[in-house]
């Protein structure tokens, strides 16, 4: 007769299945909302959908014209562009101007919002006379006050092409085409016949901060392909695709770009010089995500990029003032966590990255998306939560590489929609709670074809980067393309609940960008989505904003301005943090953020909801760069509503103009 010792042995192998068996069954089981608490969660928000008014006559195509390798893959390859960002624009004091990307005609368009005071009609921007081509097409626009002069420019992204700054002369009384100087990011050569033959950048993902902490706003540019004329029909062969579906690091790189010096006025400009900031063997993944924010308390932002096709990274920020420098951090992984789950070592399809407090801890919290379509490639959205208790904490863990973060996407149950996109977190309901709104979907046609995209996930890494060893994926071909953008509201019990369905948001037009702003200053927060291959739209909160929120419009003085002059009230505080007490004790944490996400950008806007009962004073704790770059810290009590800070060595209250 066998030992006890032996019988167990022998067994463990089979109770391990079945405890795990069990555990999957326990996970899959878990509760979700009833009928009642979504019709209750639902009741919170109120949103009217409205129409973008876009200049007549353009055209409104369905697809692009691709390198021949690319013929066959064509709608895979056209499956991206659409974008939108909102931002003060005319400089009204209200962020209540769009610039999008219509994919359709593969225009830059400048709007005002619906329902704003805007007062100009929109227009299509024009890099004229830079020299262009046809075999390129933009990828998303991002504000900023690039020179520092007050006025908002707008940094255009390609595929095809290194990027263009419309710079803004600030001399017009109504926005228009002559408000904007084109200005090359990277300086090109002559072109007598007007037509580019720079660097065949394909970018779709740029963060926007101050990485090396000496007041000014620099560049990261994140591209995609690898340089190549992904868009010209006419184009020679040897492009390439991923060379693997978990590990892909033959993308175009990434370029970080430091700000060196500036002139406004007529003919505005700015140069800026490429910096290598990390080790080139992490700066290759398919980028189409990156955000920034700072976990450590020197107000240097640290760095996500979220990764198609693999591994996305994490970046300490160790800059000094004239030079970027980042180092890899990843996360550690435990006895029970899938390697997957653990950060920086994900095989998954990383789509795009937003910081935000989603846990109300006064910390910082991450959230990707990725592929999670249910019998198609069913991964997992991260929902990385800050595991450090405080700066000091985070900071000595990410100087050993760690970076302190789980991921809690499936217990918060948001970890599965359908082929996610870009993400914005915010707080809908001034509730105190962020919400999250999420793209989805990627083509949308009548015929099926996850099947032949699921032979290709199982397919030899070898063949992937060879195009034409991918199956077919041309107009009428359908992957995802029927997917609703998700409304994630929280519940009481820390758990999330897409409620797209509940509040009428059914639309099945593939999303992909996210713009978030209170753009009719009510203390209300509104968001535009922006459609791959159809019309962008507007969501206008309709809840009465009741005195229960904090918006801060935060400033730093001028370059060069002269004290009682005309002109803006300030250039935006790139990487100023605020964290507030609320009336109910809990620690609420947000930052300027110049550009983050994939295709979607915030206003500058710093946003709290404060909850019911907001009543008093609210305790707001600044930390902020000045314009030469020393860090300052100041506690205000500032009332419910808006206010307008300037933040120079010390921060006080001004009056918009």
């Amino acid at each position: 007769m066998p030992s006890k010792p032996g019988v167990i042995r022998r067994s463990t192998p089979a109770l391990f299945v079945l405890t795990l068996v069990g555990s999957l069954f326990v996970v899959a089981q878990l509760p979700e909302a009833s009928a009642a608490d979504r019709a209750s969660l639902a009741s919170r928000f109120q949103f009217v959908e409205r129409p973008i008014a876009l200049p007549a006559g353009l055209p409104e195509r369905t697809v692009r014209e691709v390198n021949p390798e690319y013929e066959h893959i064509k709608s895979w390859v056209s499956s991206v562009g659409a974008a939108i960002a909102v931002n003060d624009l005319d400089g009204g004091g209200i962020a209540n101007d769009l610039c999008l990307v219509d994919t359709r005609s593969d225009s830059v368009i400048v709007t005002p919002a619906p329902d704003s005071a805007g007062n100009y009609p929109p227009f299509v921007l024009d890099p004229a006379p830079l020299p262009m081509g046809t075999a390129m097409a933009p990828m998303g626009c991002t504000p900023g006050d690039f020179n520092q002069d007050g006025w908002t420019d707008l940094l255009v992204y390609y595929w095809g092409r290194t990027p263009v700054l419309f710079m803004q002369r600030g001399t017009s009384a109504t926005l228009s085409l002559g408000s904007f100087v084109p200005t090359e990011l990277i300086p090109q050569g002559a072109s007598p016949d007007g037509v580019y033959r720079g660097q065949q950048w394909n970018t779709n993902a740029v963060a926007v901060a101050d990485f090396d902490g000496d007041g000014h706003p620099d560049i990261g540019v994140f591209n995609y392909f690898p340089d190549s004329a992904v868009l010209d029909p006419q184009g020679l062969k040897g492009v390439q695709m991923n060379h693997s579906m978990s590990r892909a690091q033959n993308a175009g790189g990434a370029h970080v770009l430091r700000w060196t010096a500036a002139t406004a006025g007529d003919t505005p400009s700015v140069t800026y010089e490429e910096q290598v900031t990390m080790d080139p063997k992490w700066a290759t993944g398919w980028t189409l995500g990156a955000a920034s924010a700072d976990l450590d308390g020197d107000l240097l932002p640290e760095l996500y990029l979220a990764n198609d096709f693999g591994n996305d990274r994490f970046f300490h920020n160790v800059s000094t003032p004239g030079t970027i420098r980042f180092t890899l951090a990843e996360g550690r992984r435990g006895a029970f966590t899938p390697k997957s789950l653990v950060l920086g070592h994900d095989s998954f399809k990383g789509m795009s990255i937003e910081f935000g407090d989603l846990n109300s801890s006064g910390r910082f919290d991450m959230f990707v998306s990725n592929i999670t379509t249910s019998w198609g490639i069913e991964e997992s959205n991260f929902l990385w939560r800050n595991t450090a208790d405080d700066f000091a904490e985070a900071r000595a863990k990410l100087s050993r590489g760690v970076a302190p973060f789980d991921n809690a996407a499936s217990d918060a149950n948001i970890a599965w929609v359908g082929w996610g996109w870009d993400a914005k977190m915010a707080d809908f309901d001034n509730s105190g709670r962020l919400s999250v709104v999420q793209a989805c979907g990627f083509v949308d046609g009548h015929i099926n074809r996850w099947n032949w995209l699921q032979e290709l996930a199982m397919a030899n890494d070898l063949m992937l980067a060879e195009p034409h060893m991918w199956p077919n994926a041309e107009p009428g071909d359908d992957i995802a393309g029927s997917q609703p953008f998700a409304f994630w509201v929280r519940e009481d019990n820390g758990r999330y609940v897409n409620l797209s369905e509940d509040l009428g948001m059914t639309d099945t037009t593939p999303s992909r960008g996210i713009a978030v702003a209170d753009a009719n200053g009510d203390g209300s927060q509104d968001f535009a989505v922006a459609r791959q291959w159809g019309p962008p739209v507007y969501y206008r909160n309709a809840k009465v904003a009741q005195d229960n929120y904090l918006g801060l419009r935060l400033h730093r003085p001028v370059a060069g301005a002269a004290a009682g002059t005309d002109g803006p009230i300030g250039t935006p505080a790139y990487g100023a943090q605020v964290k507030i007490v609320g009336a109910d004790g809990r620690t609420q944490v947000a930052q300027l953020d110049g550009g983050s996400g994939h295709s979607g950008k915030r206003s500058f806007d710093v946003f709290f909801g404060l909850g019911a009962g907001a009543d008093r004073p609210v305790s707001a704790q600044l930390s902020w760069r000045d314009m030469n770059g020393v860090v300052h810290h100041q506690t205000l009590e500032l009332t419910p509503g808006w206010h307008d800070l300037m933040l120079t060595t010390q921060a006080q209250e001004v009056t918009a103009s």
